[in-house]
C-alpha cells in the first residue's frame, strides 16, 4: 500500500480523498492555485504545493507542475479526483512515465471511452444498445446538418471530449442547427480543448440512470448498482439517488451486465460510471461512460456499505476487489443534493462572492473499515471543501457542499433530506437551497415521476414568485433588532439610565415602529421580481418590562425574547416557542426559521433614504466573464429577443439579449475583453413606442 499520495484536485473531492488516506495511514500532498493558498484542502492534508496562477488552465491543468509536485515531495502515486485531469490520458502516462501510480484507469481505456465516437463503435461491438445518432469524424457544419435531419429532430448536439453538461446543446428544428452547433463548439473547444460533436436522437421524457462499475487488475469486475441522476437544469445533475426507483431486479441485473461488458471491451481498471439513458418503458441506451470516480459515488457508498475512494487506493496497489458481485447487497435509499453557490432566479447563473456564515446541518461523519463493511450508514452526510470566510471565485465550480441523506426507503430518506435542507444555512451569496427544497417537496419528485426534463416541465412551481416574509421571520428579525440595541453587559453604557434601550417611559409604555422590506428589491436589475407589498412590513411595538406587544397590522401579538446563543434566538411570540437564527450585515437582516430563509432591510427612519438609479440604457454583464461573440454593431437595430452578445463563464455560455425593440448605441467590449460583475456591455435605446 502507498505510504503518500499527491491529491491532483481541490474542493471537496480533494478533502473527501484526504479523509480516506488519513483513516488507512496514508499521508496527502495537496497542490493549490494562487486562489486556493488558504482552502480547506490545503488545511487538511498533510503538505501542500503552490503550482500556479488562478486560472485552472496556468495550475490545475498543468500536467508537468503537478508531477513535478508530487516527485518532489516523494508521492508514490497520483489521485486526480473529478474534473480537471481526471480523465486525461497523456496526464496518466506522464504520471507512469515519472514512475508515479496514476489512480485511476488505464490510458488506453480513458482514450477509448473519452471519445464519445470511438466510444458508441466499441459498445456496438459489445452489444450494447445504443441511441440512435452520428458518431463519426466528418465535422463539416452541413454534412452534420444533413445528419440531424437524417435522425429527426429534437436531437442533441454532444461534445465529444465532453462531460458534466458542457458542449451540449438541444436542436428542436433545422433552422436552428447552425447557431446551436457553433455555441456548442465553442463551448467544447473552452471546456475540453476538442471542438468535435456527435449527434443523438433526443428522448421525450428519458431518465438518466447509471452503473457504477469497478474492476482491478486481476481480472475482476463488478457493478454496484444504478443511481437515477434525472434531476438536471442545462444537463447538469441536481439530485442523484439509489436505487432508481422503480427498478426491478431483472432490468437491474440486464443494466449491470452490460456496463461490465462495457468495461471490459476497453480493459477498464479502477472506478467508472456506464451512464445509460432510459425510456419510460424501461427500454435503454448507452450514451457514455466516465472514466473517473463521480461527483455523485456517495449514494453509492451509503446503499452498499463500501468506501469507493478506499477501492480506488487498494486497486491502485495491486489489491483485489474487497467483495465479488454476489456480496453486493443493496441497503436501503439515498439521496444526495448539490448545495451550489449559484442564483436560480437568474438561470442558475453562478454567484461569486464570499461565505460570510456558512452553519451545517447536523451530520455524523462518514467512516467505514479499510475492507469497506459497516454497519448502519449515517442518516447525513456532507462533503464540503469550503468554511465560513471561503470565497467562491469565478475560476471553479460553484458548488459549496454535497449533502447526502439515507433512509430505511426513500420516504424516510426524502424527510431527512427536507429536514437537513432547512438546517442549512449561507449567508454571502445566493444559493440553490430554497430551489432544492421547493423540488424536493414537489409533487413529481416525491412521487418519482422522473425524467431529465422535470425541472423545465415544472418551472412555475419550482421558480415562483416571492413570497410575503412569515410572521415568525419579522418578529425574529424585530427582536434581533431589539436585542442588539441594548449596552453590552459589564460595559459602562450598561449602567446608564440614557444608553437604555429597554423602552422604560415614566408615563406610559413607550410604542415605537419598525419598518423592513424585503432585501431581494435590490437584487433584481431586471425588474421581473417586485417588491410583494408596495409598502415596507410595518411592526407597531409597545414596550413592557419583559417584553412587547406587537402589532403586524392585522392582530396584536405578546413577543418576548426566550433565549439567545449568537446567532440562534428562541423567542415567545404569542403562546408559541419560536427558533431561528438571525444573522446580520449592517441594516441586512438573514432569518432562518421553519427551514425558510428570509432576507431583510431595517428601514432606519433616521438613516437618509439612498437616490433611486434612475434605469439607464446598459445592458449589464450577469457575472465576471469573458466576452467569446459579440452578435450586433453600434448603430444597428434589434428586435426584442435578439442575442446581442454572450458571455463565458463557469466555462458555461451566457447569450445577453436585446430586452425590448431598440438599437444598438455603443458597443463597450470585444470578444476575449474580460469583465467584472454588473459591467456595461452595450449602450442600448429602447425604441420609442
Amino acid at each position: 500500500m502507498f505510504t503518500k499520495i499527491l491529491i491532483a484536485n481541490r474542493g471537496e473531492i480533494a478533502c473527501r480523498v484526504a479523509a480516506t488516506a488519513r483513516r488507512m495511514g496514508i499521508q496527502t500532498v495537496a497542490v493549490y492555485s494562487d486562489a486556493d493558498a488558504n482552502a480547506k484542502h490545503v488545511v487538511v492534508c498533510d503538505e501542500a504545493v503552490l503550482i500556479g496562477p488562478a486560472p485552472a488552465k496556468e495550475s490545475y491543468l498543468c500536467a508537468e507542475r503537478i508531477v513535478a509536485a508530487a516527485l518532489a515531495t516523494g508521492a508514490q502515486a497520483v489521485h486526480p479526483g473529478y474534473g480537471f485531469l481526471s480523465e486525461n490520458a497523456a496526464f496518466a502516462e506522464a504520471c507512469a512515465a515519472a514512475g508515479l501510480v496514476f489512480i485511476g484507469p488505464p490510458a488506453a481505456s480513458m482514450r477509448a471511452m473519452g471519445s464519445k465516437s470511438a466510444a458508441k463503435a466499441l459498445m456496438e461491438g459489445a452489444d450494447v444498445p445504443l441511441v440512435p445518432g452520428y458518431h463519426g469524424d466528418e465535422q463539416d457544419p452541413d454534412f452534420l446538418q444533413l445528419q440531424a435531419d437524417r435522425i429527426g429532430y429534437p436531437v442533441l448536439l454532444k461534445a465529444s471530449a465532453g462531460g458534466g453538461g458542457k458542449g451540449m446543446r438541444v436542436v428542436e428544428n433545422t433552422a436552428d442547427f447552425k447557431a446551436a452547433l457553433a455555441s456548442c463548439q465553442r463551448e467544447a473547444i473552452n471546456a475540453f480543448g476538442d471542438d468535435q460533436v456527435l449527434i443523438e436522437k433526443y428522448l421525450e421524457r428519458p431518465r438518466h440512470i447509471e452503473i457504477q462499475v469497478f474492476a482491478d487488475t486481476h481480472g475482476n469486475c463488478v457493478y454496484l448498482h444504478e443511481r437515477d441522476c434525472s434531476v438536471q437544469r442545462r444537463h447538469q445533475k441536481v439530485l442523484e439517488e439509489a436505487p432508481a426507483p422503480g427498478m426491478t431486479p431483472e432490468r437491474r441485473a440486464a443494466m449491470g451486465q452490460a456496463a461490465v461488458a462495457a468495461a471490459k471491451a476497453v480493459g477498464y481498471v479502477g472506478a467508472g460510471t456506464v451512464e445509460f439513458i432510459a425510456n419510460q418503458d424501461g427500454s435503454f441506451y448507452f450514451m457514455e461512460m466516465n472514466t473517473r470516480l463521480q461527483v455523485e459515488h456517495p449514494v453509492t457508498e451509503m446503499i452498499t456499505g463500501t468506501d469507493l475512494v478506499a477501492w480506488q487506493l487498494q486497486v491502485a496497489a495491486g489489491a483485489q476487489l474487497p467483495c465479488g458481485q454476489g456480496e453486493l447487497a443493496l441497503r436501503g435509499h439515498a439521496i444526495e443534493a448539490r448545495i451550489y453557490a449559484e442564483n436560480p432566479d437568474k438561470g442558475f447563473l453562478p454567484s461569486i462572492g464570499t461565505l460570510r456564515h456558512l452553519a451545517l446541518p447536523a451530520a455524523v461523519a462518514f467512516e467505514v473499515g479499510a475492507s469497506g463493511a459497516v454497519g448502519t450508514p449515517a442518516p447525513v452526510r456532507i462533503d464540503a471543501g469550503v468554511r465560513t470566510g471561503d470565497a467562491i471565485s469565478p475560476y471553479y465550480d460553484p458548488m459549496i457542499a454535497k449533502l447526502i441523506v439515507w433512509g430505511a426507503d426513500r420516504a424516510e430518506a426524502l424527510a431527512r433530506m427536507t429536514q437537513a435542507l432547512g438546517q442549512f444555512h449561507v449567508v454571502g451569496l445566493s444559493t440553490n437551497i430554497a430551489f432544492l427544497q421547493r423540488l424536493v417537496a414537489g409533487a413529481a419528485f416525491a412521487g418519482a415521476d422522473l425524467d431529465t426534463g422535470l425541472i423545465e416541465r415544472h418551472g412555475a412551481t419550482l421558480l415562483p414568485p416571492p413570497q410575503a416574509a412569515p410572521a415568525a421571520a419579522l418578529a425574529l428579525a424585530a427582536v434581533a433588532l431589539m436585542d442588539d440595541e441594548k449596552p453590552p453587559a459589564g460595559s459602562t453604557a450598561a449602567g446608564d439610565p440614557w444608553s437604555d434601550a429597554g423602552g422604560w417611559r415614566l408615563n406610559g409604555a413607550w410604542r415605537r415602529q419598525l419598518a423592513f422590506t424585503d432585501a431581494y428589491t435590490n437584487r433584481y436589475a431586471d425588474e421581473q421580481r417586485t417588491q410583494v407589498h408596495s409598502d415596507a412590513y410595518r411592526l407597531r411595538l409597545r414596550y413592557h418590562a419583559d417584553g412587547w406587544d406587537l402589532h403586524d397590522g392585522a392582530a396584536e401579538t405578546r413577543l418576548a425574547l426566550a433565549a439567545r446563543d449568537g446567532a440562534r434566538l428562541t423567542i415567545r411570540l404569542g403562546g408559541a416557542a419560536v427558533h431561528g437564527s438571525v444573522y446580520r450585515e449592517g441594516a441586512l437582516f438573514h432569518v432562518f426559521t421553519g427551514g425558510l430563509h428570509s432576507m431583510l432591510t431595517y428601514q432606519d427612519r433616521l438613516a437618509h433614504a439612498g437616490a433611486h438609479e434612475h434605469a439607464g440604457g446598459a445592458l449589464t454583464a450577469p457575472m465576471p466573464g469573458k466576452v467569446v461573440a459579440v452578435l450586433a454593431s453600434a448603430g444597428q437595430q434589434v428586435k426584442k429577443g435578439d442575442a446581442l452578445v454572450i458571455m463565458e463563464a463557469m466555462k458555461m455560455e451566457h447569450t445577453i439579449a436585446a430586452p425590448s425593440d431598440g438599437r444598438v448605441a455603443d458597443v463597450l467590449y470585444q470578444v476575449g475583453d474580460q469583465v467584472a460583475d454588473g459591467a456595461p456591455l452595450l449602450a442600448f435605446e429602447i425604441q420609442a413606442s
